[in-house]
């Protein structure tokens, strides 16, 4: 794969699960929501439920920890046949208040990645989800100064991508798409003829995940982790 990255001249970086923790907080929070709804429905029902509601509304609220509150809040309404209480409404807020609170964790050498490779590459930052949340997660994360440019998709797909590449006038085949997402952050460059370097988290939400055979012939890096992109290129 070494001789595919030659020509790299710019490197994009998703954000959640690749540069800090983020889908562990949710899969916490649905545990919480679970918890609140135990008198009404089985916590395996309820999350079944709840993800069919965020895919419902999706298209409607996007993604993010708003979205998912409200789709949590009409779940529940619906779960409880509109017998739930305002106080357990006012918990389910909560836990989105929580999440949007949490610290930015950033995962392991991930700033010591960007520090060596913006002295050599452009890098972006391209990501999806709620625009204040991203913005202020970034802000809290100490790694703007690092990024050439920042990007909020409303979907991480090939068309996106290519609008985003020749808006920043970038050749698809000068551009590496780092990230942890096959569906989101891997596919779709490959697609459009740039490259790709999957760096798989240890949870990934079922709206993200792919079938083996999606990605069995698809030419792509698989990483352990992101400090492992540095043997890739040349410095």
């Amino acid at each position: 794969m070494r001789t595919s990255f030659e020509n790299i001249k710019v490197i994009g970086f998703d954000a959640d699960d690749t540069l800090w923790v983020n889908e562990t907080y949710f899969r916490d929070a649905e545990q919480e929501f679970s918890k609140l709804l135990s008198q009404f429905e089985t916590p395996n029902k309820v999350d079944q439920e709840l993800f069919k509601m965020e895919m419902k509304n999706l298209p409607l609220y996007g993604y993010g920890v708003k979205g998912f509150v409200l789709s949590m809040v009409e779940m529940a309404l619906e779960l409880s046949n509109y017998t739930v209480s305002s106080k357990t409404i006012e918990k389910i807020l909560d836990i989105g208040k929580d999440m949007i609170n949490k610290p930015v964790d950033l995962l392991d050498d991930v700033e010591y990645v960007l520090k060596r490779l913006s002295s050599n590459y452009k890098l972006i930052l391209a990501t999806k989800g709620d625009l204040l949340d991203q913005e202020r997660k970034l802000e809290k994360s100490g790694l703007i100064d690092y990024f050439h440019h920042i990007e909020v998709l409303s979907e991480k797909e090939s068309a996106n991508y290519s609008k985003l590449l020749n808006h920043l006038e970038i050749n698809p085949s000068e551009f590496l798409m780092i990230g942890n997402s096959l569906k989101s952050d891997i596919l779709p460059l490959i697609n459009i003829g740039a490259h790709a370097a999957h760096v798989p988290f240890h949870t990934t939400w079922q709206h993200e995940t792919v079938s083996e055979q999606s990605a069995a012939d698809v030419d792509f890096l698989t990483l352990n982790s992101i400090k492992d992109i540095l043997e890739h290129l040349d410095e």
